[in-house]
């Protein structure tokens, strides 16, 4: 039988019978094994997603076991295959959508660039529209890089301060996507 692996323990200090740390670290850690991924899927990228979602691939263990369907119970948008323009007010407004913090991946080439469909009615990456966290390479992306780019997120919110979002440098960005 394999041994229990333990998340570690944000830096801290320590003593007879206690721990103390900063509250960003800890409020970090328990976001990042809790993330609710909302599967925003539209070609053959959302296949492989729910690969991911599978028993081989087993995306429970991150901690994100409970994708949510429902923009307002989801902090992570998994934005996955071409996305046309005149799909691209649907996006954004399942965006806004969200409440605050949420962190958004583009999985596959699609997503990312438009892909091999340069083209009038396909958006060139999603990144035109709303900011994106991570960024997912593939046509399709393997099971395995899309777990990949799950870490990374992780990562991200395991890193973030909680301030983050209040600062001018985040403010200034949601202006440049004309996001209030």
């Amino acid at each position: 039988m394999e041994p229990i692996k333990m998340v570690e323990a944000p830096d801290g200090h320590s003593g007879a019978g206690f721990f103390a740390t900063s509250l960003d670290q800890v409020i970090g850690l328990a976001r990042s094994h809790s993330l609710w991924p909302l599967p925003f899927a539209t070609s053959c990228c959302g296949i492989e997603f729910m690969a991911t979602m599978g028993s081989h691939y087993d995306i429970a263990r991150f901690g994100s076991e409970r994708p949510s369907f429902s923009p307002r119970q989801a902090d992570l948008l998994m934005v996955m295959g071409t996305i046309a323009k005149k799909m691209a007010p649907i996006v954004k407004q399942v965006y806004l959508q969200m409440a605050e913090p949420r962190w958004v991946m583009a999985v596959g080439a699609c997503a990312t660039s438009g892909g091999i469909f340069d083209t009038y009615s396909v958006l060139q990456g999603i990144d035109r529209i709303i900011p994106v966290d991570v960024y997912v390479p593939g046509c399709p992306p393997r099971p395995e890089q899309i777990l990949e780019g799950l870490m990374q997120v992780q990562e991200l919110t395991r890193n973030e301060s909680l301030r983050r979002r209040n600062s001018d440098e985040y403010q200034h960005l949601l202006e440049s996507y004309k996001i209030q």
